[in-house]
């Protein structure tokens, strides 16, 4: 399934989006992101992560209407295609097979020593 692997930052990125719905553009991304896991993200590699995803058919974008706030230019709007789906449920699935493979006594000896 390498046709679904995902980076980590992409991850998180299709993530967000699905938490944000109908209201996923850039900077509400950004902060999205910066709220929930207290990391920092430049719009540089936000906006990269962004196209690099939509050329890879994970998104699509649309623009939205064009406001004053913004001088008449509109928001671009990201949502997750069925592509994009399937990558980030590949993701889930295989990060839990993962979690589920360590061994229950890996977790009981590191509680003991704390």
């Amino acid at each position: 399934m390498k046709d679904y692997q995902l980076g980590e930052f992409e991850e998180i990125v299709l993530l967000t989006v699905g938490i944000l719905n109908n209201v996923s553009y850039s900077v509400a991304i950004k902060d999205e992101i910066e709220s929930r896991l207290k990391r920092t993200v430049s719009m540089g590699a936000l906006h990269t992560a962004l196209n690099r995803m939509e050329s890879k058919g994970y998104l699509k974008s649309f623009s939205g209407e064009g406001n004053e706030e913004r001088a008449g230019r509109p928001r671009r709007y990201f949502e997750i295609t069925a592509l994009g789906k399937k990558a980030i449920r590949h993701a889930k699935e295989t990060r839990d097979e993962l979690w589920n493979a360590i061994p229950t006594t890996i977790w009981q000896s590191s509680i003991s020593s704390m």
